[in-house]
């Protein structure tokens, strides 16, 4: 387990010295993943470790929502003040990657030649 911990750690670190060295508009820890997922991608398979190791935290996850759901406690009165802006955001947030995800759908569907849009077959 400790091994693997520092498979996944290291590649965090990795992660985060790559996006503040190259200036990477991504958070560290998002590059780190690529870099594991590139590095068990090479490997061809995933060690018995770092399996059991990323299923155990992935199984206790929800634990690390609990510092912030404290956060956006502690901070409840800057969220009542700001609701109708956070709602606006939302939404629209909401709405354009339905419109984003379906325009890139419909592209990769004519891309690859695939008639099965959901849609039924004009008689």
């Amino acid at each position: 387990m400790p091994a693997a911990l520092t498979i996944l750690l290291g590649c965090q670190l990795a992660g985060e010295v790559i996006v503040r060295a190259l200036g990477v508009p991504v958070p560290g820890p998002v590059l780190g993943m690529v870099l594991l997922c590139a590095m068990l991608a090479l490997r061809g398979s995933t060690p018995a470790s770092l399996y059991s190791t990323a299923n155990g935290l992935l199984a206790h996850l929800s634990l690390l929502f609990v510092p912030a759901g404290v956060g956006v406690m502690i901070h409840l009165h800057h969220i009542g003040n700001e609701i109708v802006a956070i709602m606006v955001a939302l939404i629209l947030s909401t709405a354009l990657t339905i419109a984003v995800t379906a325009v890139v759908f419909r592209l990769v569907a004519k891309l690859t030649g695939s008639s099965d849009t959901g849609e039924e077959p004009h008689r």
